[in-house]
């Protein structure tokens, strides 16, 4: 999509982090915006903001693990503007502890959005985009789609989840329909507030009973340290339209964590035993 101008763009999770900065730069490119988000005053307050810039908005409040609400992301678009030409599955969030210790609920809460969701906006999305004659498709997922973080189970295995889709997609849309281009973003340390995101839990205070029996502050504080000195959205929105542009379909922020992602396909290959790697945390 060498030529933004004019053209939709569907983002999720675009209230705050990385699709709010996305937002904001595919505004400055002149296309015309469809924003969701679960936290509605955020969505209206960065809503209001895009407007107050010139671009033409339109906001969705949706919950991306019920399928019926991406849905209406799309119809939302269609009705708007008359068709769909970007659509940025971008919504997520993170909770961490021992694999063995977390809830049936913690493993859904997070497959919901952060798999289920990006699977969604492909199934809800992708046909509108075809059916507009074109575009792209951008999923969200992360480092921990190709490395394996410990303490971090629910949201490694939904992001290397995303990444495999992508591939998939990437491949079926080739074959059939080469007008429509993927591209899957594999963030660092993003200074975001995505480990916050138990904010929008319905069921609140259920991740700090998740980390019973391990160190659960601890952790947070590594977390919060890493994610402080992260990137700034911005730079990775940057990244993500020239990706875009440039029709490119792997995006990885951190040119320095390509190291413990060539480390472990190098021991999956040799059959050696995994090694741990917390990549940023040196």
């Amino acid at each position: 999509m060498a030529r933004l101008s004019g053209k939709v763009a569907i983002v999720t999770g675009a209230a705050s982090g990385i699709g709010l900065a996305l937002a904001e730069a595919l505004a400055a490119e002149g296309m015309r915006l469809v924003i969701a988000d679960i936290e509605e005053d955020s969505l209206d307050t960065a809503a209001a903001a895009l407007r107050a810039g010139g671009a033409e908005v339109v906001t969705v409040r949706a919950d991306v693990s019920r399928y019926v609400e991406v849905e209406s992301i799309g119809a939302a678009a269609m009705e708007a503007f008359g068709a769909v030409h970007l659509a940025v599955n971008n919504a997520g969030v993170a909770m961490g502890g021992a694999t063995w210790e977390l809830s049936i609920e913690d493993w859904e809460w997070v497959l919901g959005v952060d798999l289920w969701g990006v699977i969604y906006g492909v199934k809800a999305f992708t046909p509108l985009i075809i059916a507009s004659g074109g575009g792209h498709i951008v999923n969200t997922a992360s480092m921990a789609g190709l490395t394996s973080t410990p303490f971090m189970g629910p949201y490694n295995v939904s992001k290397h989840g995303v990444v495999t889709l992508s591939e998939t997609l990437f491949h079926e849309l080739a074959m059939l329909h080469p007008e429509v281009g993927v591209t899957v973003v594999c963030p660092g340390w993003v200074r975001t507030q995505i480990h916050r995101s138990d904010r929008n839990r319905v069921s609140a205070g259920q991740d700090d009973a998740a980390l019973d029996g391990t160190d659960g502050e601890g952790l947070r504080s590594v977390i919060d340290t890493l994610i402080a000195s992260g990137l700034d959205p911005d730079h990775v929105a940057s990244m993500i339209v020239d990706a875009v542009k440039e029709n490119r379909f792997y995006v990885l922020t951190h040119a320095d964590w390509s190291t413990s992602v060539l480390s472990r396909a190098e021991r999956m290959v040799a059959g050696a035993q995994p090694e741990m790697t917390i990549p940023g945390n040196d």
